[in-house]
């Protein structure tokens, strides 16, 4: 079971304890031997349920073990203090489900949900492609490139990540998808190859290129002030009042569907497209 399923050894207790296990059909313990051409059936829960798509957000494919939804910005994924009724989880559904990956509150974009823990492990040990789009200051020169700069977290800091040689390692490949000269901004994506915390806001700020309405990275923010960009930044951090990172394309092989490519993409949020209308 945790070898050709890719089940935790907590799954397999689960199922053990609350589930049903039949080997040729009959009752069989987690730690009866199996033969080849043996047929193995376990059960835990059913997986059937519908997720309810809360206002803002969308569920672009659903089935019976997990859902891509793209999230809005300004909610955060996981239930916390101060969000207990309303996270995206939260919303989605009553029972306990398992985000395989999390965007930060500000954050708009796709992400995987689970709807149990057999299929949060299997997605988890899934290679999924992830690109953002974000609005940058300056233009990156090259135009596009690979960002490798570790990663460490700030020392008397909760939540700022600098770019430090001896930070865990991380790969952030970037292309530039549009530059506006009269405002001196990038439309930016952004691949990751790795997947730290702030990755795509550290490494751009590290570069000179931090994102618009980065309260924490940006140019107005207390932690990393760019004097240089701040006349720019008080006209577009007002104007997109959050951080202007999208997560827009998934790519992965479904562990479900006999390794089917699957590819989803969502649009720049209207927050976004506004600000580059008014630049074009």
């Amino acid at each position: 079971m945790r070898r050709e399923f890719k089940m935790s050894t907590t799954w397999v207790k689960r199922v053990k304890l609350y589930g049903k296990v039949e080997l040729n059909g009959v009752h069989a313990r987690v730690k009866d031997r199996v033969k080849t051409g043996d047929e193995l059936f376990f059960e835990y829960e059913d997986n059937s349920e519908k997720l309810t798509c809360p206002p803002g957000a969308a569920i672009l494919y659903e089935n019976e073990h997990y859902a891509v939804v793209n999230k809005p910005a300004g909610m955060v994924t996981h239930p916390s203090h101060g969000h207990l009724d309303d996270s995206l989880l939260t919303n989605l559904s009553k029972n306990s489900l398992h985000p395989v990956m999390r965007l930060d509150r500000e954050t708009s974009g796709l992400l995987i949900v689970a709807k149990d823990g057999y299929s949060h492990n299997m997605l988890a040990n899934t290679d999924i492609k992830k690109r953002y789009q974000a609005l940058c200051y300056g233009r990156f020169e090259p135009s596009s490139g690979t960002m490798n700069f570790p990663i460490a977290r700030r020392p008397n800091s909760v939540m700022i990540r600098d770019c430090v040689p001896d930070g865990k390692p991380s790969v952030t490949h970037y292309k530039t998808l549009r530059y506006f000269d009269q405002s001196d901004i990038s439309l930016v994506e952004f691949e990751l190859e790795t997947g730290r915390c702030h990755q795509i806001r550290t490494h751009s700020c590290h570069v000179g290129h931090p994102l618009l309405g980065d309260g924490l990275y940006g140019p107005l923010s207390d932690d990393n002030p760019n004097e240089s960009l701040k006349e720019n930044a008080g006209i577009y951090d007002h104007m997109i009042g959050r951080v202007a990172l999208h997560a827009y394309r998934l790519e992965y092989e479904d562990p479900f569907e006999d390794n089917k490519v699957r590819i989803f993409e969502a649009d720049l949020p209207s927050d976004m497209q506004d600000v580059i209308s008014k630049m074009t």
